[in-house]
């Protein structure tokens, strides 16, 4: 599921870049990779742990950004009679890190990959998560190959998942895609990602879970300010992000049926919590009538609209509540659903950068194969839910922390500046203390008051009192 997209570009002695490596010392964030875990990832690059199954025969392609070199997921779509064929190839992560190797320990205590608008901090070396391990094109190399068949509506109908050599045949990007789809010169693997697309969006619809299209903010620098754009997603970052999902409800079904796994679950938002959202929307003048869902809102927003792109990264707050949870001996967790998928659903696509990624992997293809998980899974799965949130954790403040930076850089030139807001949040225990949501630009922010009582939901003139970006501080008053 989503997170905020922050990217910064400029000097690495600008003072927003300063901010932001002076955020990592403050986090704690880890640094390089020990020489013990550098080691055994280029032994293990060379070396490798290969499978028997060779399907190098079938013409993955990779789709992401294109500077993006750590490539978990690479795709071959076909038709079959009436329906759908969707091979899925998933980089095999265990082909490289031996369970209590320093690989392995390392990754257990990075968790997950870090993102900073100006650098992302790894899961696992280089060598290995954009190099030997990566779907790069014309490599081959080892992978979970998932392969779902769908009926003419996009439902699934089987799934077979087994380890195997895949080669992609072209590394290709949302923009290259989409043009090549809509000019209708796509070739049929390429051009099925919208049939396939759209029939799961439909589903989706159908079950009622909502997917957002996150826009990702660029904070540009000019005549030395900073300013804030857009990239707004296109129909093929969904699309994409749809067979994800397929094959994520696919891996909970697996598991669920073998009664052992590790499932993504997210409980219903709070009342508090789309209240704060309505909220938001109205200081961003977006219509949300008393008898609209949330899901329908969120489908009705363009995020090429600079003010529907900052609802939509305000609506990432209602994920904060995802977790994992983990089973055993046949007894399925309860609540098992994924709130936002609306169906049960677990993190399987992304083990170069997730932790948790390569144990679901596992424990798909032993159920498949009608064995037991390996020992080294089971051993650890206990532990995952803890591990994960620790994780969720420091990603969690990193990406607080970031947007707290950022937007002080926004700022700082407009001290003493008014602004129209809306008090989003008041303190309980202290009313003069809140968060307001400015409409232009669109900064979530402290607000302290001298005079008396934050007046919750309604709009207000605010002045900017503070903006340190060192210090990651925005501060407003009532104007």
């Amino acid at each position: 599921m989503p997170r905020r997209h922050i990217h910064v570009t400029g000097a690495a002695e600008a003072p927003l870049r300063a901010a932001l490596r002076e955020l990592r010392t403050t986090l704690d964030v880890p640094g390089a990779f020990p020489p013990a875990v550098l080691a055994e990832a280029e032994s293990a690059a060379r070396a490798p742990r290969l499978p028997d199954h060779d399907a190098t025969d079938i013409p993955f392609f990779t789709l992401d950004p294109p500077t993006s070199v750590d490539l978990d997921q690479a795709m071959h779509l076909a038709r079959r009679g009436s329906g759908f064929r969707v091979h899925y190839a998933i980089a095999d992560v265990a082909a490289f890190v031996a369970p209590g190797g320093a690989l392995d320990v390392e990754a257990h205590r990075r968790v997950q990959t870090l993102y900073f608008p100006d650098e992302r901090v790894p899961l696992h070396p280089p060598v290995l998560s954009e190099g030997a391990a990566s779907l790069l094109p014309d490599q081959t190399a080892p992978a979970l190959l998932w392969r779902i068949d769908l009926d003419a509506e996009g439902r699934t109908v089987d799934v077979d998942v087994r380890r195997a050599l895949v080669r992609s045949r072209a590394k290709l990007d949302y923009e290259g895609v989409q043009r090549q789809i809509d000019a209708g010169a796509a070739e049929e693997p390429v051009a099925l990602l919208k049939v396939i697309g759209v029939l799961r969006e439909q589903r989706e619809i159908e079950r009622g879970g909502i997917s957002l299209n996150v826009p990702e903010q660029e904070i540009v620098q000019r005549d030395g300010a900073y300013f804030l754009e857009y990239r707004a997603p296109l129909p093929a970052d969904g699309w994409n992000a749809q067979i994800s999902l397929l094959t994520g409800m696919s891996a909970a079904d697996i598991m669920i049926a073998a009664g052992v796994g590790v499932l993504r679950t997210l409980p219903t938002a709070p009342d508090g919590a789309v209240a704060r959202l309505r909220r938001s929307a109205k200081a961003l003048r977006i219509e949300w009538p008393h008898h609209v869902s949330y899901a329908e809102v969120v489908r009705s927003l363009d995020p090429r609209d600079a003010r529907h792109a900052a609802f939509l990264q305000e609506c990432t707050t209602l994920l904060r509540g995802a977790g994992y949870t983990v089973f055993a001996g046949g007894e399925i967790p309860s609540p098992a659903v994924h709130g936002a998928v609306a169906d049960e659903y677990t993190h399987c696509t992304a083990p170069l950068r997730r932790l948790v990624d390569r144990y679901a992997g596992e424990l798909c293809v032993a159920a498949v194969a009608g064995r037991e998980p390996p020992e080294w899974v089971s051993a650890a799965l206990e532990a995952l839910p803890k591990e994960m949130a620790e994780g969720s954790r420091r990603a969690n403040a990193v990406e607080r922390g970031c947007v707290d930076v950022v937007e002080a850089a926004l700022l700082r030139e407009r001290v003493g500046e008014v602004f129209d807001a809306v008090v989003v949040d008041v303190k309980e225990n202290e009313p003069t203390v809140g968060t307001v949501q400015l409409e232009e630009p669109a900064v979530v922010a402290r607000i302290e008051s001298e005079d008396g009582r934050l007046p919750l939901g309604e709009r207000l003139r605010v002045r900017l009192t503070q903006a340190d970006p060192a210090r990651g501080r925005v501060l407003f008053a009532p104007a």
